[in-house]
């Protein structure tokens, strides 16, 4: 079972666990910080199953929910994998969602067994629902039985951010798993050499499968940080030895606008970074680019696809700014409203298929069935176009187009038109009801200390770069715009935020 390019991975979770154990052992899987031993293979292996027989002895069922709050840590892992080995559904939380989303995903996803670290003890006693019990963690087991497991079983439940109601629970098999480890490393040819860096949570499907489940599809060696700091992200480079990191558009600027770099040996170690969960604006990337001297891999994916559906190619290939990419280990293409696929720069809804993507949301059969199309294409309710070389362009989301006097405006074009000021952190436009045109055009941004930029100048700035008639009315300048657990921007809570 080693890594094919053309082929997706065959069997279960705990069949690569077992391959890399027996196969390399003693090689690290996972490091971490501040003085916490490494993971490794064999170890790995031998922890996962330990606490696997611990579950099944308690009397979990094979594919019922094991719900997990913890976060990124030693001890994360260790369950994780635990609860895949032992054939039962991860339930991972989302511990920034709110009490009412944890509470909800709790109850939902129908769990008895729950995994909670220390500091997450207080909230899940707050919000528990009857019938769920706290596991206590043990390092010995008399006897190990495990349920038996196959390719098309359930492996794991993920609920989305609900930025459109509740949330809804993704459902994916071992096999998808798997392949959402798989298409990473196709994309970014990784190997067993590598070593990638992880400021994600694993509980956002990002940190998950682009980063845990590449190196258990490579063999290779993952960093896990507890959550990304600009003052220490380069140090932990260092550190690490990481040969590549993945992160999403916020960090990148973050890291843009701090006054610390990489060492010579760090940028010369990193064959590159990795954007993905929002649009990386086109003047940030490139100013990364030109002073840390690491080039960014643009790529795109969803909780639905286990990350991963498009990316750019790694250089020498043509990265195209401004673009998420081709299709890597699935097929993508562009949906007419009546769900046909269209030609070359033609706008549409983009979709894809391949063995990524996810089984059914969770007690949900109509939003399943609304999220597929013919022919088994699935949804991703993004706008965009593709062009002559397969490369995909974004334009923006269904559900966040801003309806002015009839006219669809994207809200991505007027992010793009603030971060071209070096002043910008963050931004996003969104949309506000308006008696005389149905919505309005309004925007929020992060400014840099110091800076003395005003919102008249930032709309000035996108009069001259998207006209007057896609420009904000208002821009509001706060101390930080509503993230997500990926730190991706929450648009639908600015009209919030900024009353």
């Amino acid at each position: 079972m080693t890594v094919d390019t053309h082929k997706p991975p065959q069997g279960t979770v705990r069949d690569w666990v077992d391959l890399r154990a027996d196969q390399c052992p003693d090689r690290v899987a996972y490091l971490f910080f501040d003085g916490v031993e490494p993971l490794r293979w064999e170890e790995l292996r031998n922890r996962a199953r330990v606490l696997a027989g611990q579950l099944t002895a308690q009397g979990a069922q094979k594919g019922e929910s094991v719900a997990i709050l913890h976060p990124n840590g030693r001890e994360a892992i260790e369950w994780l994998y635990a609860t895949l080995y032992g054939g039962f559904r991860a339930t991972v939380i989302n511990l920034v969602a709110g009490d009412d989303a944890i509470s909800y995903a709790l109850e939902h996803s129908e769990a008895r067994f729950a995994l909670v670290g220390p500091a997450q003890q207080e909230m899940f006693d707050r919000v528990c629902p009857d019938g769920l019990t706290r596991l206590p963690v043990s390092g010995q087991a008399d006897e190990i039985k495990l349920h038996p497991l196959a390719a098309d079983d359930d492996a794991l439940l993920m609920y989305t951010s609900g930025t459109t109601g509740r949330p809804k629970g993704v459902v994916h098999s071992h096999a998808s798993l798997l392949a959402g480890g798989w298409t990473p490393a196709v994309a970014h040819e990784l190997t067993s050499e590598d070593c990638g860096f992880c400021v994600l949570p694993i509980y956002h499907i990002n940190g998950l499968c682009v980063t845990v489940m590449s190196t258990l599809i490579t063999g290779g060696t993952l960093a896990v940080a507890e959550k990304f700091s600009a003052s220490r992200f380069w140090d932990q480079c260092e550190e690490a030895q990481a040969t590549w990191f993945s992160v999403v558009p916020t960090i990148i600027s973050h890291l843009l606008h701090s006054d610390l770099s990489p060492s010579p040996e760090t940028r010369a170690r990193l064959r590159f970074g990795r954007s993905a969960s929002s649009a990386l604006a086109p003047d940030v990337q490139t100013a990364f680019e030109t002073r840390f001297e690491v080039p960014i891999v643009e790529t795109m994916g969803l909780t639905e696809t286990a990350a991963q559906i498009l990316s750019n190619p790694l250089p020498p290939g043509v990265r195209k700014i401004g673009s998420p990419g081709r299709a890597y280990g699935n097929e993508a293409c562009i949906l007419s409203p009546d769900l046909i696929p269209l030609p070359p720069y033609t706008q549409g809804e983009i979709a894809v298929r391949g063995p990524n993507v996810m089984r059914e949301y969770l007690k949900n059969p109509e939003a399943t069935r609304g999220t597929f199309a013919p022919e088994g294409w699935l949804r991703t309710g993004d706008l965009g176009h593709v062009d002559e070389d397969g490369y995909f362009f974004v334009t923006g989301r269904l559900k966040e187009l801003i309806i002015k006097g009839g006219e669809n405006i994207a809200p991505r074009e007027i992010d793009e038109a603030l971060y071209s000021h070096p002043d910008v952190i963050e931004a996003a436009a969104f949309a506000r009801p308006c008696a005389s045109y149905g919505e309005r055009v309004e925007a929020a941004v992060k400014l840099r200390n110091g800076s003395d930029l005003t919102p008249q100048q930032l709309i000035e700035i996108c009069v001259a770069k998207v006209g007057a008639f896609k420009s904000p009315d208002t821009v509001f300048v706060l101390e930080d715009l509503p993230k997500g657990p990926s730190g991706k921007i929450q648009r639908i809570k600015l009209p919030d935020v900024t009353r």
